[in-house]
């Protein structure tokens, strides 16, 4: 098994360990990449699933006059487009989150590892917090800028209703009348709702894979097998949204934890390195007179 963080130990011996047959070094560039795809399906397969509810939203947003509710804006959309309505913008949405998967995913655990070797092994576990929150934002960052062109032509499709049903007719008619500005417009606000958010996400889906296998889990993760892993990762995905409204739990909540279920899922069938908990490094362990 490899350790949670460059510079961090593994987890004890005790018991009988789980051998992991790894088909890359963890940090490698087809580690990199397979986590990059690992984003691609958690976050591509995900938001299309829920368009039909996006696009009711946004329309709520923009013409609340007219979208009075959410099952209100259901039956004007059916009754007006039919059922094939509901799908407006599915491609823009399908290629714009799995970029932003690509990124958001790949970009934090090369951001990870980065941070981690700038810090050194024990500030590595001292400030692991601190550095989930760090290296989600650098991703983040960079994943906005990747899913901002099809934001910004979905966001057009489903609340501008006769200016272009598809994909194919809306990129080429925006870039006529608004250049290349109009795709990257709507960066900042993405920045200023999508970096705190995955923050969170980020941080406390880590803190609680920790406290879910230090006292909920009867086992140490390195005994566990494979799909008791990967519920374990559902259930962290899910309570680390506990925050809001009854009916946004339910929907963010799903949707964080089955990225997060896809995205370990992934890295089981690829056979990437699923490094355990990180453990108080036993130099540190030693300054603080918990060793003899």
């Amino acid at each position: 098994y490899t350790s949670p963080l460059p510079g961090t130990p593994a987890e004890g011996t005790n018991g009988p360990q789980v051998v992991e047959d790894v088909s890359c070094e963890f940090g490698s560039s087809k580690y990199y990449a397979l986590c990059g795809f690992g984003g691609i399906l958690s976050c591509g397969i995900t938001h299309t699933a829920v368009v039909p509810l996006d696009l009711v939203k946004c329309r709520l947003q923009v013409n609340p006059d007219k979208y009075k509710s959410i099952g209100n804006g259901f039956s004007v959309t059916v009754r007006e487009d039919g059922f094939r309505g509901l799908a407006k913008g599915w491609a823009p949405t399908f290629i714009g989150y799995s970029m932003q998967g690509l990124c958001k995913f790949g970009f934090y655990e090369v951001f990870k590892i980065l941070y981690s070797d700038l810090l050194g092994e024990e500030n590595t576990y001292l400030w692991r917090t601190s550095l989930y929150l760090a290296a989600s934002a650098s991703a983040e960052f960079f994943a906005d800028i990747a899913l901002a062109p099809m934001e910004a032509v979905k966001v057009r499709i489903q609340t501008q209703p006769g200016y272009a049903n598809t994909l194919r007719e809306c990129v080429p008619k925006m870039f006529a009348e608004e250049g290349l500005w109009a795709f990257y417009k709507g960066v900042v606000p993405l920045w200023m709702r999508q970096i705190p958010y995955t923050m969170m996400k980020f941080a406390c889906f880590e803190r609680t894979v920790e406290m879910l296998y230090k006292y909920v889990v009867p086992k140490p993760r390195s005994e566990c097998s494979k799909p008791e892993q990967l519920v374990v990762t559902f259930v962290a995905g899910y309570i680390g949204v506990w925050k809001g409204l009854v009916a946004r739990i339910i929907m963010i909540g799903t949707l964080t934890a089955l990225q997060w279920f896809i995205y370990d899922s992934v890295k089981v069938y690829f056979r990437l390195p699923r490094p355990p908990p990180p453990e108080m490094p036993e130099s540190l362990k030693k300054k603080l007179g918990l060793t003899e």
